[in-house]
């Protein structure tokens, strides 16, 4: 095999370049539209174009649609499900399922907006830019034009010569890799859902904390004669009431927490969990799909030839025979097609695995938005907590006491 002297299999970017090509804000619109149907539409904002247009959910499908098509050897993100709603924004799971969409269709079309190869393509381009109605017309017509990536690479046909000779080992060996790193990531946003959930519990948990003291401080009834603390329990009501204000404060600030979790930790992990599922749907594509395509070809043909062999051993009509050789012809060309993908979705292949690992310092991000989180919680938290304990002093009688008393 000639050497290559140019390198276009290897990818150059940093993380950094990769995560600043673009930025895609996906915002909410609950305008309800139309006579029967009550549909959602979404502001998407690419940084990069500057400019912000309407999406409904039926848009982002034909967009799935048409970029799998082009770019079938490319790791394509999965869309989130489209469930059939009774109703818009009328409940509290309608609208945690319409909050849980957007976040998701805002994951996808960032890693598709930040992709390589797809940002510079005409289909991204008219998804984040076409502002008029007919924006799955524009889409389709934009593929017709064009065709899969097979048919525009300029290399496609040559893909073979710039493989290593080792690139099924390579393959196996980084998709095990991957496999396991999916994993662990998938386990780290396990863990990070509830941390976050903990939060949440422990903002409502603060915040009825405090509504039961104000209910406790605001009890009129007298104490009975018997009691030894009458003299107290008026100004301990008072100050029991007056700390709910402080204990809204600490709800306010674990909610603050919980929200941090969820948009700087778990809203990452899922973003890079979507990149490595969307890398082991391309393995499974390019298994089941090219590799299989090939090898039914093949069985196609050789059975092709044993009915030339056939032909030429038992006499038959000579028309038949002419059709049956203009058939392995055809066929003969139709593998050598398959042969060309074959390798040039193994190229594409190799090259969506160096974007899976130029990914990977991903986890310090993740993972120092998750330190300055809690350290941001707990200093603030506790700057609250210190503000609270001497106005304690007034339950015992003397600005020492709660030191005393524990």
């Amino acid at each position: 095999m000639q050497p290559v002297q140019e390198d276009v299999l290897t990818l150059s970017q940093t993380l950094d370049q990769h995560l600043g090509r673009d930025s895609v804000q996906v915002e909410l619109i609950p305008e309800k539209k139309g006579l029967f149907l009550k549909h959602v539409e979404y502001q998407v904002t690419s940084q990069r174009f500057k400019i912000s247009v309407y999406r409904r959910y039926s848009d982002f499908d034909v967009f799935h649609e048409v970029l799998l098509q082009r770019f079938a050897y490319r790791v394509v993100p999965s869309l989130p499900p489209k469930r059939m709603l009774k109703g818009v924004l009328t409940s509290v799971s309608e609208r945690e399922f319409i909050e849980g969409r957007r976040r998701a269709l805002g994951r996808f079309i960032n890693l598709v907006a930040k992709h390589p190869f797809f940002s510079e393509d005409e289909l991204v381009k008219t998804f984040l830019t076409f502002s008029g109605s007919d924006v799955q017309i524009r889409l389709r017509d934009a593929y017709k034009k064009t065709g899969d990536e097979f048919m525009t690479n300029r290399i496609a046909t040559q893909a073979k010569d710039y493989l290593p000779a080792d690139i099924q080992a390579q393959f196996s060996l980084s998709r095990e890799l991957i496999k396991n790193i999916h994993n662990s990531f998938y386990k780290l946003r396990e863990r990070a859902e509830k941390i976050a959930e903990r939060s949440k519990g422990n903002a409502s948990d603060l915040l009825l904390f405090g509504r039961e003291l104000s209910t406790l401080g605001s009890e009129t009834s007298s104490l009975p004669s018997l009691a030894s603390s009458q003299s107290t329990w008026g100004r301990l009501c008072q100050s029991l009431k007056s700390l709910s204000v402080e204990f809204a404060v600490l709800s306010d600030k674990a909610g603050q927490q919980a929200r941090r979790e969820e948009d700087d930790v778990v809203e990452r992990l899922h973003f890079f969990l979507d990149l490595l599922q969307s890398y082991r749907d391309l393995c499974e594509r390019h298994e089941k799909g090219v590799l299989h395509e090939h090898q039914r070809a093949l069985h196609k043909y050789s059975v092709m030839k044993r009915q030339m062999m056939s032909a030429t051993v038992q006499p038959k009509e000579q028309t038949s025979v002419v059709q049956l050789e203009s058939r392995i012809v055809q066929q003969e060309n139709a593998i050598q097609t398959m042969e060309l993908r074959n390798y040039f979705s193994l190229f594409c292949l190799h090259q969506e695995t160096q974007l899976i690992f130029t990914y990977l310092p991903i986890t310090s991000h993740i993972l120092g938005a998750f330190v300055n989180s809690q350290v941001q919680g707990h200093r603030e938290m506790g700057e609250v907590w210190n503000e609270l304990q001497p106005k304690l002093g007034c339950l015992f009688g003397e600005q020492n006491g709660l030191k005393r008393a524990l």
